[in-house]
């Protein structure tokens, strides 16, 4: 049935054991461990006001589309806090839980969206909430249980808008443009989605993913990774690499909106999540969208006879990207030339 998984939440397939059909991918698309690690620059973002920091800016998200942001303003308390609250909320009862099922909407606890018979599932779940513009919040989805949960996901995701704004202005300033060019045309109303991951143990782990390979639809994601378990990876030319965990940091990655607004200069980087058969995993991805009214394409400064326009007027990205995603094929190729 379209909308809903038949089979419940992952947390409680994973619970009998048995990997079901719905979850299993065929052999070529399935995740190894051992690759290498990735790359991409460790960036102080308390250092944007310098060259050699716009620079590697530049260069990490040219080459790799991501980096890693340390020096962001948060403690590592705080961050722990955020991860441990996670926890506690998929660690509830499941009827605690269920108390937030999304319904037929992205909102809300549970598994991602089934659109059709042949979708392949992610192993995971998860819990989605809109929290920018204030006045779009749904409060039926914001879990009471565990008790700080309200209140520290409200003053995590009022951080994480200020520093996707520093980081919007850093990413214009590295190729030389007004710093406000991406913000401008972002528009004033922006979205920002929260997103938090709970990846059960799986006894197969190499018949599964946490999640299918995809780019994000935002602008710029940040994502804060489990302290201890790996599982992210990243292409870069057609090779996985593993995403280290850096203490303390924020991982950072382009979305298909900012792809499209540099003119294809900044690459947003297809990544999936592979699973683990001795431990559970979490994190929590909050992605930055322009204003659903506001058209997005490539900035006429950016535009020249040695890089020609790539990419078209987009509206109402998000919308397109969902039907896409799930189909497993990359809505970017809608908005080519």
């Amino acid at each position: 049935m379209a909308g809903t998984n038949p089979s419940g939440t992952v947390q409680d397939v994973a619970s009998k054991g048995e990997v079901p059909e719905r979850y299993i991918h065929k052999e070529s698309d399935r995740g190894a461990l051992n690759a290498p690690l990735m790359a991409a620059p460790v960036i102080d973002i308390g250092l944007f006001s310098s060259g050699p920091e716009l620079e590697k800016l530049r260069h990490g998200l040219q080459s790799w589309g991501c980096f890693q942001a340390i020096n962001h303003g948060m403690s590592t308390e705080f961050l722990d806090e955020v991860r441990q609250l996670a926890k506690q909320f998929f660690g509830l009862p499941m009827e605690e839980k269920l108390k937030y099922s999304r319904e037929d909407e992205m909102e809300g606890y549970g598994n991602d969206m089934v659109l059709s018979d042949q979708q392949i599932l992610d192993w995971t779940d998860r819990l989605y909430l809109t929290v920018c513009p204030q006045q779009s919040r749904r409060f039926k989805y914001w879990p009471t249980n565990p008790e700080r949960f309200r209140e520290v996901v409200d003053e995590y995701t009022a951080n994480v808008k200020l520093i996707s704004e520093k980081i919007l202005k850093a990413m214009a300033r590295s190729l030389d443009l007004d710093e406000s060019s991406f913000l401008n045309q972002y528009g004033e109303r922006i979205q920002l989605d929260a997103r938090f991951n709970f990846y059960p143990r799986c006894r197969n782990p190499d018949l599964v993913l946490g999640v299918k390979p995809h780019a994000d639809g935002s602008a710029i994601t940040i994502l804060l990774q489990d302290k201890e378990v790996e599982g992210l990876q990243f292409m870069k030319g057609n090779e996985w690499f593993n995403a280290p965990i850096i203490p303390g940091a924020l991982l950072v990655n382009v979305g298909d909106q900012a792809e499209i607004t540099s003119n294809g200069i900044f690459k947003s980087p297809v990544h999936r999540v592979l699973t683990n058969s001795e431990r559970e995993r979490i994190s929590l991805a909050v992605f930055y969208l322009p204003d659903s009214d506001k058209e997005i394409e490539p900035l006429e400064k950016l535009i020249n006879e040695t890089q020609p326009r790539l990419y078209k007027t987009v509206k109402n990205f998000v919308g397109l990207y969902f039907e896409y995603y799930q189909q497993g094929q990359r809505p970017m190729e809608a908005a080519r030339i």
